[in-house]
């Protein structure tokens, strides 16, 4: 049955803060989201209408939580306007942006998106069982190889991962996912007489340029190949050969040093524990025995690492204020805004926007409602962020409402259970939301479908830009193993000088999410992700169509980037935006419309 909390506040009409506080860069210090393990997960559609299948959602293969703070300086702000909004913390003085009042309409005199890089197309999977077409996945990365050598535009974005073709070899230092492709090369050709016939492996740099590698990177290029090969050994159950191998991988690697030695180490873990499930030294029930850990839970608690992660990484900053960017430009002229929330967390991307529409004066807002959908245990977690959220709202002056849907399962979701207003706007909004309903049978579709019926104005989609929820375990391997491959090189530039928080993203949250996606098969593989594409092909089911970001969402993208070191990428798939590090996709932010 379903449970609906309401809790209403309403302050007057009247606003009185500085026309300063506007939609801007400073506000990024409030948002604390964070995902880790979470950046993969899925779950599993046992006895899903096969449909899913052809859109990605596969019969047979949950997500992070985000925390939230305030800057030192925000926090001074608002204990000035609602004393009790402490709660959300406060950041480290370093994470202090300008104030820039943007313009309603884009300007051209206003810098433009950093250049795109390409991205390459994922292949089908191949069930063969020839090593070649098992690893054929391969082919799909080893095309920026190329890409590296020949386009000068990408080299100079991607700085320190540029490769000099001179005859003085390699010039600068390699990263991780360069040395994953290098490596990947030379066990395609070591695999198989066929490679030869590969177009991408005629022109590859990696080959002829290995000999310029540093001892340490031909080290890391060999150690990644012996990880592949086990990974090839383990697919096609030859267990005894892929243990030898991976003695090696493990003899080598550690929790320490170079990020592919810290890669391989983890990932090898997840084979070791594969092999020996396959093998039945160790059952899940023995598994399940050790000490639990539990990332949907963890990062439910701001603790010093999910809020270091947050400050020190880019990716779901952009995320979010490009996604309240769209929220603003959408509600421009509505005086009563309805925000449904899939998976509220801490709420404080509202806090942004309600003080955008604090500062709208030719357009007052009459109410702004928020209601928050859940399920499980959260509401104890929904509630805390509606009382937040409402000592906010009454310190700006803001009429609020806020309404918490609790339902015990999404298969009991209806649209009676929403307050709805006919002069209300409504948008939806799913931050990281959408994926944790893929293996629980029917509940995405049953919940696209009410939605459907709300008809918002618009639905705002972040999800990770990833493929982890391929039947095949090889091709789930190496796509897994790429993705965090450019995950552990960002921490590597991000998080340098913390190494102790580095170090527990490392080796809970993201060795997790290994662990699941190497180890695990079935109901028990619960960590997972699709690509825009597959979500593209399931939203057109429900008679939506991707609408265009502005060029301001662009430019506020761009702007938050220029934050972090400048190894954050965009590059477009459509209409939708993905967010990226050196060019490999990590976020994606999508608009949707219902026709």
């Amino acid at each position: 049955m379903e449970d609906l909390y309401h809790v209403s506040f309403t302050t007057d009409d009247n606003s009185s803060s500085s026309n300063d506080i506007l939609w801007c860069t400073e506000e990024l210090n409030e948002l604390r989201k964070v995902q880790f393990s979470g950046a993969e997960d899925h779950g599993e559609y046992g006895g899903i209408d096969p449909l899913y299948s052809n859109f990605g959602f596969f019969p047979d293969d949950p997500s992070e939580q985000e925390g939230y703070l305030l800057s030192t300086d925000q926090q001074k702000y608002h204990q000035q306007v609602q004393p009790s909004y402490h709660d959300y913390g406060q950041l480290d003085d370093n994470l202090q942006f300008d104030m820039v009042s943007l313009p309603l309409q884009f300007d051209a005199q206003y810098p433009t998106m950093v250049p795109l890089c390409h991205t390459t197309k994922d292949k089908p999977n191949s069930n063969s069982n020839t090593p070649l077409a098992s690893l054929d996945i391969l082919n799909n990365y080893g095309k920026g190889f190329k890409r590296l050598r020949n386009e000068d535009k990408t080299l100079k974005q991607v700085d320190d991962v540029a490769m000099a073709t001179t005859n003085e070899g390699i010039m600068r230092k390699l990263s991780t996912e360069d040395v994953m492709r290098i490596a990947g090369t030379r066990f395609i050709q070591s695999s198989s007489s066929e490679s030869e016939s590969l177009p991408f492996l005629e022109t590859h740099p990696f080959g002829i340029y290995f000999s310029g590698l540093s001892n340490e990177e031909k080290e890391d290029v060999e150690l990644a190949e012996s990880l592949l090969a086990c990974a090839e050994k383990v697919g096609h159950q030859q267990f005894e050969r892929a243990s030898k191998l991976l003695s090696r991988c493990e003899s080598l690697s550690c929790k320490t040093g170079s990020p592919v030695r810290r890669i391989v180490h983890y990932f090898a873990e997840a084979l070791r524990q594969r092999i020996d499930r396959a093998t039945g030294r160790v059952s899940y029930k023995d598994l399940q025995k050790g000490p639990s850990f539990d990332p949907l839970e963890a990062t439910k608690v701001l603790n010093p690492t999910v809020v270091a992660f947050y400050e020190e990484l880019p990716f779901c900053q952009i995320s979010v204020f490009t996604e309240v960017q769209v929220i603003i430009e959408d509600v421009a002229e509505a005086k009563k805004i309805h925000v449904i929330d899939l998976e509220i967390r801490k709420g404080v991307q509202w806090t942004i926007l309600m003080q955008a529409l604090e500062s709208r004066h030719e357009c007052p807002i009459e109410l702004l409602k928020i209601t928050a959908v859940e399920s499980g245990t959260t509401r104890h977690i929904a509630e805390d962020t509606g009382e937040r959220l409402k000592d906010y709202a009454q310190g700006l002056n803001i009429p609020f409402s806020y309404n918490i849907v609790m339902v015990s399962d999404m298969l009991h979701l209806g649209e009676d259970v929403f307050e709805i207003d006919p002069e209300e706007t409504i948008v939806v909004y799913s931050h990281f939301a959408l994926r944790t309903k893929i293996q629980e049978s029917g509940q995405l579709e049953i919940m696209m479908r009410v939605i459907r019926i709300l008809n918002p104005s618009v639905m705002v989609v972040a999800e990770i830009e990833a493929n982890h929820n391929s039947t095949s375990f090889v091709n789930r391997f190496i796509e897994a193993l790429f993705f965090f491959s450019t995950f552990f090189d960002c921490l590597e530039t991000c998080m340098k000088g913390d190494e102790g928080n580095r170090m527990i993203v490392e080796s809970l949250y993201f060795s997790h999410g290994i662990r699941n996606i190497v180890a695990a098969e079935g109901a028990e593989r619960d960590s997972r992700s699709v690509k825009i594409d597959v979500w593209r092909a399931f939203f057109s089911r429900f008679g939506m169509v991707e609408k265009e970001l502005s060029k301001l969402c662009l430019f506020q993208a761009d702007l938050v980037a220029k934050r972090f070191p400048s190894y954050s990428t965009f590059d477009k798939n459509g209409h939708c935006l993905l967010i990226g590090w050196k060019g490999t996709p990590i976020n994606s932010v999508s608009v949707w419309k219902f026709l």
